[in-house]
């Protein structure tokens, strides 16, 4: 026993000793097939590591923003959840009814650490114009006049009215070519000439020589007759989710407050989605200025060569009213002021330094872009709504009729990762007390107003077989209550029913935990302890939930993210078929390497067998010079395709030249990262296939005799 073992032994050093010596001897053909082996370990390392860094930062940037690790949703409905929107538009989800039950019940589950009610939707933003802002103004002036009596000298309500009279002299000039082209006896022009008279008496002297007057009858023929002629302002639309803002902030590290500052718990409020607020509230020319810098700083595009940077430049020096009705005179000569040092001029017409510095070309742009920001930027409103501001959000509700409801701005929202998604990246965040009120659902507040109308308007319940009589008399039905005229106490109205006492009440509140959860969402989000147990926690979530009551339906978030997900789904399949077409090319290329080299060895092969070498040990022999073939330039392979991915991380990744590549590296730039399992799957597969491919003809070779192997290069 012993000896055979010994024997075995020696025989298997005798036989590494020839493979070492075989591989030292045939060095040509041994670097020439260990270089094929270690070029397919570098091909397959680094894509293997960029795809799974793709999938790794995509995965990433959906559950920290909104999808979490499952979604829940009504089991009822008949469409499925999406998140971001499906192909075919919104789904149509049936509520939660009670979603603190839901939210008691999912807790009970081993492994959920969050639980975060929801409810997608959009809804129009009605948005005020530069003229109304410019009213408001005015009319504090007036107010704070009335209050304390006019002061011997007020600038700011000289400037303020100075303001005004210059923004209506724009739009009157706006309008002059209107007025030019129609046919003065046409009906239009009929139906214009009032707007255009109206506009023709803001302008004259006479009507601010007379304004402090009447400053109240002065205003209320601004904003009736002249502020509509203004064609800004109006409605956009916006798409937000509803949910507990500080469950929300706890569950997604990705959505970032970056400028403002978080809803406070507890209270009704909205964060702007960033990039909605960019590519909509924002002023445009700053806007098209952002727009020409991204394209030739990320893009490598220039204005000389390019016509959509060429025609946003046009539009930027031609469509200068949004800036200058936004300059009051004492603004106006500031900015002057700025622009004329600046641009090295003595211009002092405002309109032509605005299009002079928006002027741009590939030489000044650069320097044109840093004095809008830094000089002229700062005297204006950048976005139509700022920070602070309340805005007014009107939606369809459940039950048909539209809901509009007043809401304060406390900042502006950025999803990481997503921040340039249009499908993603436009989302706000709203509190679930204004989201319940614009789906339908009846509040506490609103149970409440309606008891105090119902009281004050003697309403009683009356049943429906009854209703006949109690309308047009007779039966036993009680007597209608008796109603005489009264003095309307509008003071006491508004307090009591929904004026700005009740409304400063209303976002003042703090709602406690009980009050946020007992109510109507559309889904919730469910973040788990560990993200590897999705699968295993779904079941469990659903059976939980069934127990207490609720029906759901349970979904990973990849389901859930409707058309990113289905997005995501594309873009993992063309990565892993660009992966698995370069794999196989690279195994392609080493196994044609391998039998190339074991068929040349067929003279060598039957020679060691003529003297007596058995079929086994030729084949191990065979085998253990491609293991270390395989082994040696493997592991140089997989050596050289780590320092390529270390390169691209050190030099800043590879950088995303369009939106499409932003989000699919979901950030500027994919840093490549080494996966220890897929590293260790790559180099172990192309291993592999390395043997197998050696293997095969050197099967073939063994079944050739001695005779015919020696005499094969005679034939």
């Amino acid at each position: 026993m012993s000896g055979s073992s010994s024997s075995r032994v020696h025989q298997g050093r005798i036989l590494v000793e020839i493979a070492m010596r075989n591989l030292v001897a045939s060095r040509v053909r041994t670097t020439v097939v260990g270089g094929i082996v270690a070029l397919g370990v570098v091909v397959v390392v680094l894509g293997s590591s960029l795809l799974d860094s793709i999938d790794a930062g995509m995965t990433r940037s959906i559950q920290g923003s909104l999808g979490g690790h499952i979604q829940l949703y009504n089991a009822a409905s008949r469409d499925p959840l999406a998140l971001y929107g499906g192909t075919m538009g919104e789904s149509v989800l049936e509520p939660i009814s009670d979603f603190a039950r839901l939210k008691g019940a999912v807790l009970t589950v081993p492994g959920v650490r969050l639980v975060v009610p929801m409810g997608i939707d959009q809804a129009m933003v009605s948005m005020g114009n530069v003229f109304d802002v410019a009213l408001e103004r005015l009319r504090a002036d007036v107010r704070r006049r009335m209050a304390n009596g006019p002061p011997a000298e007020d600038p700011e309500y000289e400037a303020h009215k100075a303001h005004l009279r210059r923004m209506a002299t724009l739009l009157q000039q706006e309008l002059r070519q209107a007025r030019e082209i129609a046919d003065e006896t046409s009906g239009v022009y009929k139906d214009r000439k009032a707007d255009f008279d109206a506009l023709a008496r803001a302008v004259e002297g006479g009507f601010w020589e007379h304004f402090d007057e009447d400053p109240l009858a002065s205003l209320e023929f601004l904003e009736n007759r002249v502020a509509p002629l203004s064609m800004d302002g109006g409605f956009t639309f916006i798409r937000y989710v509803g949910t507990d803002p500080e469950a929300f902030q706890k569950a997604f590290p990705g959505a970032q407050v970056v400028e403002g500052a978080p809803i406070p718990p507890g209270q009704r409020g909205v964060l702007l989605g960033k990039l909605y607020a960019e590519e909509w509230l924002k002023l445009r020319a700053a806007r098209r200025l952002d727009k020409i810098r991204e394209a030739r700083d990320l893009h490598g595009r220039r204005i000389a060569k390019d016509e959509e940077l060429q025609r946003w430049v046009k539009e930027n020096t031609g469509q200068t009213r949004d800036i200058l009705l936004q300059l009051d005179p004492v603004r106006t000569r500031e900015a002057v002021r700025r622009l004329q040092a600046a641009l090295g001029t003595k211009e002092s017409d405002p309109a032509r330094l605005v299009s002079a510095l928006l002027d741009t070309d590939d030489r000044n742009f650069d320097a044109r872009y840093r004095i809008f920001y830094a000089e002229l930027a700062p005297l204006l409103q950048l976005y139509s709504v700022k920070v602070g501001d309340f805005i007014t959000i009107k939606a369809p509700s459940r039950s048909g009729y539209v809901s509009s409801v007043n809401v304060p701005v406390y900042g502006f929202v950025e999803f990481r990762g997503l921040e340039r998604s249009a499908l993603a990246g436009m989302m706000s965040v709203l509190d679930i007390h204004t989201w319940r009120d614009l789906y339908g659902y009846l509040t506490p507040e609103r149970a409440a107003e309606i008891a105090r109308l119902k009281e004050r308007a003697g309403a009683t319940m009356v049943a429906r077989e009854e209703a006949e009589a109690a309308l047009f008399g007779g039966g036993d039905a009680p007597p209608a209550p008796s109603s005489a005229p009264q003095v309307i106490d509008e003071n006491r109205l508004l307090a009591a029913g929904g004026g700005k006492g009740a409304r400063e009440d209303l976002f003042l509140r703090r709602y406690g935990q009980a009050e946020t959860d007992a109510g109507v969402a559309l889904n919730a989000a469910v973040i788990l302890e560990d993200p590897r147990r999705i699968e295993e926690t779904m079941p469990l979530l659903v059976e939980a939930a069934a127990k207490a009551g609720v029906r759901v339906k349970a979904v990973t978030w990849l389901e859930a993210s409707g058309i990113v997900g289905q997005s995501m789904k594309l873009l993992r399949m063309v990565l892993y078929l660009a992966v698995l077409i370069i794999f196989a090319v690279a195994l392609v290329i080493i196994n044609n390497a391998m039998v190339m080299a074991t068929l040349q060895r067929v003279k060598e092969i039957g020679t060691m067998r003529a003297i007596g070498a058995q079929r086994r040990f030729v084949l191990s022999l065979v085998l253990v010079e491609v293991v270390t073939t395989g082994l040696v330039f493997g592991g140089l392979g997989a050596a050289a395709g780590i320092a390529i991915v270390r390169v691209i991380g050190w030099t800043g990744g590879i950088a995303a030249t369009n939106d499409t590549m932003y989000f699919l590296f979901s950030g500027p730039a994919l840093i490549p990262r080494l996966g220890a399992a897929s590293l260790a799957t790559s180099v172990a597969i192309v291993f592999l296939v390395s043997i197998l491919s050696a293997l095969y003809p050197a099967l073939l070779a063994m079944r050739v005799t001695p005779l015919e192997a020696m005499q094969s290069d005679d034939g």
